[in-house]
């Protein structure tokens, strides 16, 4: 599994095989997502809208968002609003401006409920527009200002002046004078005229004249993240954090799952590999405890990352895979003698399998018979933290029974240095897998289960014979 790509396929592996956990997982995941809702509660966001006048660039109308939220503005409306415990540190984080096209400037509020989001986003907007008229008002070019505003005095006393020489001239006793007065009242006129003209030209004046476009609407729904989506999002990452935990605990596993990779560990010779009928249940170790019922219950007491089970054969071909297994261990042994048969305590596949191998060395004929050159087995299991195997006795050398897929190089090498320390020399490995069974043969054939057939195998033929 650590050299071998992430597909599609191996995540479905990881879903059939773990779908009871994957469940648990994601009711967890979905808990924990409603427990965030609930401490989090729920929000109600709002906007309104101020259009400014004028022609404006886009920086000004960054600037003029900036100014929408800015400490002096929240503090402002914070106040007008009065609320208990919402000062304008509180409210800074609940308000937020941007930019629209046409020159306009959308501040948004949140809060607890609609009516107070409304009343924010609205007392915003009009805290802003205050706080705005009287900053472009007060033109930050004070000589330009002194400038404006003498000049509308020199035409207001220039204006007086008009009005004090039309009355003091002839009132109209003589053409000159009707002319003189008619003269100075255009005059006048088109010096108020100016003055307004200038007035309405003026871009501070006209940028002044902000306006609200109508009070901000009341929020229909949550603002996200809702409760429906916190609990789904708790769902998700739960599951997807699941599956890459199972991956990358596949991608780090440095247990060997192929006969080759196993027999290296070992440092023997592969005689074979054999099968157990069962599903994945003979996988499984036996129970022991509340802690592996609960592994049960949750469907992690084997392996997922183990090849998909394939069919069986049928019991004609599975005893022949067995002889011919025996017939390589014999050929491998110099004379007959007892061997030790070593399993993994708690590997029930090689178990299941050792022992079956043990029952077709005891068909054959025993080492001190006549035909000579069958060795007898007797299986021991040994617990992998301590191997520990019986010394060198009756037994002199050791065969060597396991699953693939399950234990670490380490633990398979600890095995092997265990049966050095006993005097047994590792005479051979056999792995052991697990197939499912075919439902029984009424007609024709021996269902699976039944008594072994007399096969005879070339090897067992000769043996027999010689």
């Amino acid at each position: 599994m650590s050299d071998d790509t992430i597909r599609l396929s191996t995540v479905g592996r990881i879903v059939r095989r773990r779908w009871r956990l994957l469940a648990v997982v994601v009711v967890a995941g979905a808990l924990a997502g409603y427990g965030a809702s609930v401490l989090f509660p729920p929000r109600y966001t709002t906007s309104a809208s101020v259009l400014l006048p004028g022609s404006w660039e886009e920086r000004e109308l960054l600037t003029q968002a900036e100014i929408a939220t800015s400490s002096v503005v929240v503090d402002r409306a914070a106040e007008a609003l009065g609320w208990t415990g919402a000062g304008g540190a509180g409210l800074r984080d609940r308000v937020s401006a941007g930019t629209a096209d046409g020159s306009i400037i959308r501040i948004s509020g949140t809060a607890e409920t609609p009516e107070r989001a409304q009343r924010l986003a609205d007392q915003m907007a009009e805290q802003y527009v205050a706080f705005a008229s009287r900053v472009v008002g007060g033109s930050t070019d004070p000589e330009a200002a002194a400038q404006t505003e003498a000049l509308r005095d020199l035409v207001e006393q220039t204006g007086r002046r008009i009005t004090e020489l039309a009355d003091a001239a002839d009132p109209g006793r003589t053409v000159e004078s009707v002319q003189a007065r008619t003269e100075l009242e255009k005059l006048r006129t088109s010096m108020e005229e100016a003055m307004e003209k200038l007035d309405r030209t003026d871009p501070e004046t006209s940028r002044a004249d902000m306006v609200v476009m109508g009070p901000a609407a009341r929020p229909a729904g949550e603002a996200p993240p809702t409760r429906w989506q916190l609990v789904l999002a708790g769902a998700l990452l739960s599951f997807l954090l699941t599956v890459v935990g199972h991956l990358a605990a596949a991608r780090v596993s440095r247990r060997p799952r192929t006969g080759a990779e196993i027999a290296a560990a070992l440092g023997t010779a592969l005689l074979g590999t054999v099968d157990v009928p069962g599903g994945h249940a003979a996988q499984r170790p036996p129970a022991g405890g509340r802690p592996a019922r609960l592994r049960r219950l949750l469907g992690i007491d084997t392996r997922w990352d183990l090849p998909l089970l394939q069919a069986s054969g049928g019991e004609d071909a599975r005893t022949i895979r067995y002889r011919r297994v025996y017939a390589r261990l014999r050929d491998r042994l110099p004379a007959a003698r007892r061997l030790l048969v070593v399993v993994p305590d708690g590997d029930e596949t090689a178990r299941r399998a050792a022992a079956r191998l043990a029952a077709e060395a005891g068909s054959g004929p025993s080492p001190d018979s006549s035909g000579g050159g069958h060795p007898e087995l007797r299986v021991v299991a040994v617990a992998v933290s301590h191997p520990l195997v019986p010394d060198a006795g009756a037994e002199s050398g050791a065969l060597v029974v396991l699953s693939a897929g399950r234990w670490t190089a380490g633990e398979i090498a600890g095995i092997g240095g265990a049966c050095a320390d006993a005097g047994h020399d590792v005479a051979g490995l056999v792995v052991a897998g697990t197939v499912r069974s075919r439902p029984p043969r009424r007609t024709g054939g021996s269902p699976d289960g039944a008594a072994p057939p007399a096969v005879a195998v070339g090897a067992d033929a000769a043996g027999g014979a010689g």
